[in-house]
């Protein structure tokens, strides 16, 4: 969360631990999601958001509640917020995400398009006549999109995401090893030894899991490679978007991209030698963004602190 003159103020997962003998929220952000998957009686962390959507929209609220009392929000007090989303979404889920953040105490709800605000917030000049792709890979999907003028003019959008590596990674060890592991421990092993392009020298590394024929805590090794082989097939999503977005786009603007390359912003944009997998496939220069994993945020920072700047760019203004 980014609050108006004081920067980024909240750094936190989107999750949630309800407890559900009383209905009450126990934990969100980082400590709720370090109980997804474990057994903690009638406490149960879940993600309200799938793939950029509400799909449990009493917990959205009561996250984005949380959320925004801590950034000084109040049901007395209720800031005007400006939020980010897929540039994809419907108008139904649209109206469920200004809704969930109305009933959560914001006003003045401003939806701005997320490859917009990355592009933004990687210092891109989007006002002026010339191409940038922006790649925005995040948890649960991967945006592409062709900015100019202020606008996007051509995008591609995959259900694919760091989540879907998690899982392509728990279904690799559970298929070869009989082992069964939770979102957390591959996720840790994506960020060891996960990688998307070849680099010299082996690694490996150790996670504890359970035997799925005798039920007994095991220790399973796992190499780089087969890691690399397990998370190819999204990973090949992802760059299949890339590759279309650029056909998408009108002939100048392709122009531009090859000269200027491709952008990468998103937590997933951080996989080892993804950017290097990008720039073969698409035969473009590929740039990592300064900070990718803040870089939406502060893009949609930015553009909140200028509103009249930026209102032809937002998909939606309702005011409460």
């Amino acid at each position: 969360m980014y609050r108006q003159g004081d920067g980024i103020v909240v750094r936190e997962p989107t999750a949630v631990a309800v407890d559900t003998a009383r209905g009450e929220v126990v934990a969100i952000g980082e400590e709720a999601f370090r109980r997804i998957g474990s057994d903690s009686g009638n406490v149960v962390a879940v993600r309200p958001l799938r793939e950029g959507t509400i799909t449990e929209f009493d917990v959205t609220q009561r996250f984005l509640e949380a959320v925004i009392r801590s950034a000084g929000g109040s049901r007395l007090q209720r800031p005007r917020v400006l939020i980010g989303i897929p540039s994809d979404s419907s108008e139904v889920e649209k109206r469920a995400m200004e809704e969930a953040v109305g009933f959560a105490g914001g006003k003045g709800v401003t939806l701005v398009e997320e490859p917009l605000a990355a592009a933004i917030g990687a210092g891109l000049p989007i006002h002026e006549p010339m191409g940038h792709l922006i790649a925005d890979i995040g948890g649960a999907r991967a945006e592409m999109a062709v900015v100019s003028m202020g606008g996007v003019i051509a995008g591609r959008t995959v259900r694919i995401g760091g989540f879907d590596l998690d899982a392509a990674i728990i279904d690799h060890i559970r298929d070869t090893y009989g082992v069964a592991i939770g979102e957390n421990a591959a996720e840790e092993i994506k960020i060891a030894i996960g990688s998307a392009f070849p680099a010299p020298g082996a690694r490996a590394a150790l996670v504890i899991g359970r035997d799925l024929t005798s039920g007994n805590t095991v220790e399973v090794r796992v190499e780089d490679d087969e890691v690399r082989t397990a998370i190819a097939p999204p990973l090949r999503r992802i760059v299949d978007a890339a590759q279309r977005t650029l056909g998408d786009a009108p002939p100048e603007l392709t122009h531009d991209v090859l000269e200027n390359g491709m952008f990468l912003t998103g937590g997933s944009s951080l996989l080892k030698g993804l950017d290097q997998l990008l720039a073969q496939e698409c035969e473009v220069a590929v740039h990592v963004a300064q900070d990718p994993l803040e870089t939406v945020v502060t893009g949609a920072g930015h553009m909140l602190e200028h509103l009249e700047d930026y209102r032809s760019a937002f998909q939606l203004v309702r005011r409460r």
